[in-house]
């Protein structure tokens, strides 16, 4: 059935909303949804789709890039580099490990040394995509598992890039023309120079990332039009992702480097929160088009030679994964996990392996069949992982160690309370000064870019971002905090940002804003006791002032201070479960008006007794937060 790309997206889209709650229902991962509703649609069960499933594939592509992008963005430079003996130590010895030990596998069945290199190398390659939407899902990437899977996957995508090269050099043959437009302007380069794309690469994304990415942003931020900053963060995606292709370099592994430049930057939340649901949509498409461009004539005709080489490739891999975890000394139901997230094949093997057909390597028929293996072994790593999570983890989880081990990448500071701030003007500021100067860190959100700007440069960690929308809270880390200030000075923005994260986060504590009275009878009728109305404290303090300048002693006027701020409070509580009616209101405030005269009068006739001047055990009491 032919049709247009349109409608096999629509088709893939649809297959997806369809088939991936369904294997959530049943405990399974949402990539087996994905892959077995490709595998449904696909041209050799319903034949739903088209020709244009291949257009979709490299389409869908971006979904691996844009996921790079911001697990980049999650990496400070300063942690990426601290990271570069584990990257190094990892990947490289499960690349070496798992080529060296294919090749013989190959060789050992008949297969030329040239043939048997090049599919060894493009097998040593595991699927980003599945393994870190699989750690996403699981809550599992600050885990010791999770940071070796990462490590090692970044690792084999810097590794793509001597593998395009060497594949090559194994045919002896140097195409002058290439469709692919692969290492165009590498080509160009003097041959001592194609050796160092890398550290090139690099030093251009440092560059971009200091003096055009960043300036980029806060020209466009500056017009206020949240779209346009949709618009500037694919646009800085795929730009650089272009560009890494046209030097030479994977283009997720520029996408993660152009993360790493950005994750200083006060643009890093809104970038994640803008680029997050397209990163989403396109793994889903991707993962479809797996599951739809499996080749089920291919398996037919050699079933034995198809299943007995994955069978081999997952049997090599998990060997060398597991025994690279315990090298490392991981304990084992991470080294486990560890050992079966990577031991498929990974996407870049379908352009490798591409690649190598089209320099001869390879015959179309085994091709086929190489890009058979590399499904099938996508397809069975979620069921693995079930295997793993079901059965044989809780066999070992009484082997897991005390002491902690000394494998740890990313700094995971667990002592300190998640506490988020918006707003960061005049009140937003003084919360956060004030918390700062106390070794209290918080994530600030702040709209204006000039502010976040002149915030950042004394030291507060201060991002743009628009918190009335949950992407961008997630991105701040909403659902690990513990506490929420909000300090906008739109009261109706506050409103809202509370109703939301009551809503999808009830857990987390809000302290928030008031502008008057009113803002306070709202929050509190939305079960937020956590009131402070700006204007209320500083008018007290006025006050205070000026009973003491008229002759009163200084405690007695603070104490009155607090006396009134105590009996306003309960006013506000009380005014705010009245009835929305303009007669009893105002009956109600003319109650509350009249009780609060007595009371003060009653403190009034006590200020010249002795005992109350000599008392002082009640100032410095804590009290709970005043509205």
């Amino acid at each position: 059935m032919e049709s247009s790309l349109a409608m096999n997206t629509l088709i893939f889209l649809g297959v997806a909303i369809i088939m991936v709650p369904l294997a959530r229902k049943l405990g399974l991962s949402s990539v087996i949804g994905y892959i077995f509703g490709g595998i449904i649609i696909g041209p050799y069960v319903l034949r739903l789709t088209g020709k244009d499933v291949n257009d979709i594939m490299h389409a869908s592509e971006f979904g691996v890039i844009m996921l790079l992008f911001l697990v980049g963005l999650e990496l400070e430079p300063r942690k990426f580099w601290e990271m570069r003996k584990k990257i190094v130590g990892l990947g490289l010895t499960q690349m070496l490990l798992t080529i060296s030990l294919l090749f013989l596998v190959f060789i050992s069945v008949g297969w030329r040394i040239d043939k048997a290199i090049s599919i060894a190398m493009c097998f040593a390659l595991s699927s980003t995509a599945i393994v870190l939407q699989t750690l996403q899902e699981k809550n599992n990437l600050k885990t010791l598992a999770g940071e070796a899977s990462f490590s090692t996957l970044l690792f084999q995508d810097i590794a793509v890039i001597p593998i395009l090269a060497i594949l090559p050099i194994i045919a002896n043959y140097k195409a002058r023309h290439n469709d692919n437009e692969v290492q165009i302007l590498i080509q160009k380069l003097p041959e001592w120079l194609q050796a160092g794309t890398v550290i090139l690469g690099v030093v251009i994304l440092i560059l971009l990332g200091r003096y055009v990415f960043v300036p980029f942003l806060r020209y466009v931020s500056k017009s206020g039009m949240t779209e346009l900053l949709t618009a500037s963060s694919l646009f800085l995606v795929i730009g650089v992702s272009e560009l890494m292709v046209a030097i030479g370099l994977s283009p997720a592994l520029g996408a993660f480097l152009a993360g790493v430049m950005l994750a200083n930057s006060e643009f890093r939340h809104e970038l994640e929160a803008q680029i997050d649901p397209f990163k989403g949509l396109l793994l889903a498409v991707f993962f479809v088009s797996v599951g739809s461009t499996m080749n089920f004539n291919i398996i037919q005709q050699d079933p034995l030679f198809i299943f007995s080489t994955v069978f081999a490739v997952l049997a090599v891999k998990f060997f060398v994964l597991y025994a690279i975890g315990k090298f490392f000394k991981i304990d084992t139901p991470q080294t486990l996990f560890y050992a079966f997230a990577l031991s498929q094949v990974g996407e870049f093997a379908f352009v490798l392996i591409n690649y190598a057909s089209n320099l001869y390597l390879l015959s179309p028929e085994l091709n086929a069949q190489m890009m058979a293996v590399t499904a099938i072994t996508m397809c069975i790593t979620p069921f693995l992982l079930i295997i793993n999570d079901k059965f044989l983890t809780p066999k070992f989880i009484k082997e897991i160690p005390e002491e902690e081990s000394a494998f740890n990448i990313l700094d995971n500071d667990i002592t300190q309370k998640k506490i988020i701030i918006v707003g960061f003007g005049h009140f937003g500021s003084t919360v956060g000064r004030l918390l700062k100067a106390n070794k209290v860190t918080a994530t600030v959100l702040d709209r204006d870019s000039d502010r976040v700007k002149l915030l950042r440069s004394y030291g507060f960690k201060v991002y743009y971002g628009d918190a009335t929308r949950i992407p961008t809270l997630r991105a701040a880390g909403i659902e690990d905090a513990e506490v929420l200030v909000l300090c906008l000075d739109d009261a109706d923005d506050n409103k809202f940002i509370a109703d939301l994260v009551r809503e999808h986060y009830p857990d987390v504590k809000i302290f928030v804003r008031a502008k008057n009275r009113i803002d306070a009878y709202t929050y509190l009728n939305n079960g937020i006791d956590n009131i402070y109305r700006e204007t209320l404290g500083t008018a007290v303090d006025m006050a205070v002032d000026v009973l003491h300048e008229t002759g009163m002693r200084k405690y007695a006027a603070r104490r009155l201070g607090q006396r009134f701020m105590a009996i306003d409070k309960a006013s506000i509580r009380r005014l705010a479960k009245a009835k929305e009616d303009d007669e009893i209101l105002l009956f109600t405030t003319k109650e509350i008006l009249q009780r609060e005269e007595e009371l003060l009068a009653f403190d009034n006739l006590n200020f010249d007794n002795k005992n109350w001047e000599g008392s002082s055990s009640t100032d410095d009491e804590d009290e709970e937060p005043l509205v």
